[in-house]
């Protein structure tokens, strides 16, 4: 027992019976009014019953309060419970009205005891400990107690009556501590469901990371390229030069948005994205901006599904980096729908020797697409390099 931890629980069993004492008052008042009990009785002889009484209206109370809120801080600070935080926006059920209900019941009549026994016990010990010595100056009874050895026994009373308050005091705590996390705590329904909501979190931080990947990579690689090619050409060919730095300019801006876009998704509490996400009726902008020589073919892209149009420009997007990086001359970039399916083909010539496993690219753009159920390869194809993607664009069992 730690004396510490023992004060706490006492404090929050003092507090449980502080909040009761409204329900005690207004029973007895009631009482008095019909004049419950027998005439001349003293008022303490009907307390019990008053106290029996008002637990079921202390257990209604609870279904209107919001208990949870207000009964889960302080039950973890001095009891120590270790109460799970309950979900965001979860609207209140008739299963957590209950559970809080009976907590608010157990906390006001555990407390309500536990106060009446301090109320009692603590005098009575002190009591016990000065009739020996001053005798019974209080008329705690009708005949007079005069002091002596003969009343040595009290003091060993008293003390065994504290010891049992003590007792009662932890132990009581204890068992509200114990039981604070189901009854205060979400249930598995709410619990579930905010397991849900972490994965949903981290799955869409986990897809605006990739986003972020693909778009910070591909400007950098447009960056790179285009002032090398500017710096070698500025004084032979100053019209190309301001080519290249205008392309260095709308990459460089493309990639400052989509980086402020993505970094106030991480900052706001709710991670769903409320601007629309580059698709590929965005394909246009995203050649001009590369600043390559891209050959394109695009077909009729509108009717695409929203989730495979957006997966697709990135692909799209890494794909073209990779053919700056690595590659020299003309891109090819052909998009089309055939059948129910999207093909993406984008092809270069290999300018420069690849380096095995470096970075994430390919990586990516594999996820994405065994996440759609589509298939891709990438490889040496024809003195060149070459991606292909396929992704179906109606779910297949």
């Amino acid at each position: 027992m730690r004396w510490g931890e023992l004060g706490r629980r006492w404090i929050c069993l003092i507090f449980g019976g502080a909040v009761l004492m409204p329900y005690m008052m207004a029973g007895e008042v009631i009482t008095a009014l019909y004049g419950i009990g027998e005439a001349g009785s003293p008022l303490l002889a009907v307390q019990p019953l008053v106290f029996l009484a008002v637990l079921p209206l202390v257990f209604v109370t609870g279904l209107v309060l919001p208990v949870r809120a207000l009964a889960a801080p302080p039950a973890q600070a001095l009891l120590g419970a270790d109460i799970a935080p309950v979900p965001r926006g979860q609207r209140r059920t008739w299963d957590e009205r209950r559970r809080s209900a009976t907590w608010f019941t157990a906390h006001l009549g555990i407390g309500g005891v536990a106060s009446g026994m301090t109320l009692a016990v603590v005098p009575f010990t002190l009591w016990t400990l000065a009739v020996p010595f001053a005798g019974d100056r209080w008329r705690m009874f009708d005949r007079p107690i005069g002091p002596g050895w003969h009343l040595a026994w009290l003091p060993v009373a008293g003390l065994a009556a504290l010891a049992a308050l003590v007792a009662v005091a932890w132990l009581a705590g204890g068992l509200l501590a114990r039981f604070a996390p189901a009854l205060l705590g979400p249930s598995p329904t709410e619990r579930l469901k905010a397991a849900e909501e972490q994965t949903r979190v981290l799955a869409e931080r986990n897809r605006l990371a990739g986003d972020l990947h693909d778009s910070v990579g591909h400007a950098l690689s447009v960056v790179t390229i285009q002032s090398a090619a500017a710096a070698r050409i500025l004084d032979r060919d100053p019209g190309a030069a301001r080519q290249s730095l205008a392309a260095i300019e709308q990459a460089a801006r493309q990639a400052l948005e989509e980086l402020d876009h993505v970094l106030g998704v991480l900052r706001a509490d709710d991670t769903r994205t409320t601007q629309p996400q580059p698709d590929l009726t965005h394909l246009p902008g995203l050649i001009a901006g590369s600043g390559a020589r891209v050959e394109a073919d695009l077909g009729d892209l509108t009717h695409v599904p929203a989730l495979v149009s957006r997966e697709a420009y990135r692909i799209v997007q890494e794909s073209l980096t990779n053919a700056l990086k690595h590659g020299t001359g003309p891109v090819r970039l052909a998009a089309a729908v055939h059948d129910d399916h999207l093909d993406l083909q984008v092809s270069n010539p290999i300018g420069r020797r690849r380096a095995p496993g470096g970075g994430r690219g390919l990586r990516g753009i594999t996820e994405r697409v065994h996440l759609l159920r589509g298939s891709v390869e990438a490889g040496p194809h024809e003195g060149g390099w070459q991606v292909r993607v396929s992704l179906p664009l109606r779910s297949t069992p």
